[in-house]
């Protein structure tokens, strides 16, 4: 369809003008945030799927027993390891996965940029269906919150979340909220500044310096153990 293809275009212009540049930097970085942070919530026999795959820099750097991505831009699809299943769609419909068969879904500045609240909720239906019980959703974002002014300055930004409206969506979808930091990354690595990676290394290893400097939530919420696909939102 011509939407659809306008789209994709519309994805791969802002990818590579905003990212293209610190694209060996940004795999540096999330070198270190696997590493130090985020594969303590990743069992390396579990299957996980990266929600908003981007250039790919979390699902490569990640260690599981079966890896999946997810993107609506088509050059993403290239930038993925050949050990990566890859799927290319809209999240908001349904996924090609079957019911209670992941383990884990990871999604890093992605969910605001869903056309509508509509898409976001129909999106983590979809998580709360392809999760098994007990399964986990990681969610890392922009803080409305934190950014009120700085988070419209994308054009792409269309939908403005924080770690409670995020929380209370997820509930919706009987993903209940285990962890949540509401201060955890600063805001953005798509301006040009790029610190050293020692940096970020240290700034991971004192949690007391992120109410200062961070801008970002992080929130995990997992599905209901008595459920096998997640609360309906209709």
């Amino acid at each position: 369809m011509p939407q659809a293809a306008t789209l994709s275009e519309d994805l791969y212009q802002q990818y590579d003008r905003r990212f293209a540049a610190a694209t060996h930097y940004r795999d540096r970085v999330w070198k270190a945030l696997t590493a130090l942070y985020f594969q303590r919530f990743v069992p390396a026999d579990s299957a996980l799927l990266d929600l908003g795959s981007g250039y790919g820099q979390f699902i490569n750097n990640i260690r599981a027993r079966s890896k999946f991505a997810m993107d609506l831009n088509p050059s993403a699809k290239s930038l993925v390891g050949d050990d990566v299943t890859f799927f290319e769609q809209d999240c908001a419909t349904r996924w090609p996965i079957e019911s209670g068969t992941l383990d884990v879904v990871f999604t890093s500045n992605f969910l605001e940029h869903l056309p509508s609240k509509a898409a976001v909720r129909a999106t983590l239906q979809e998580v709360a269906r392809c999760l098994r019980p007990g399964g986990s959703i990681i969610c890392l974002g922009p803080n409305v919150r934190f950014v009120p002014g700085a988070y419209w300055d994308f054009w792409d930004h269309h939908v403005a979340l924080s770690d409670r409206s995020l929380a209370e969506v997820l509930d919706l979808a009987g993903l209940r909220v285990s962890h949540s930091i509401e201060r955890f990354l600063p805001y953005t690595m798509s301006e040009g500044r790029q610190p050293p990676v020692a940096f970020l290394e240290l700034y991971l290893r004192c949690p007391m310096i992120w109410p200062l400097l961070g801008k970002q939530f992080m929130v995990i919420a997992r599905l209901d153990e008595s459920s096998s696909s997640g609360a309906s939102l209709t």
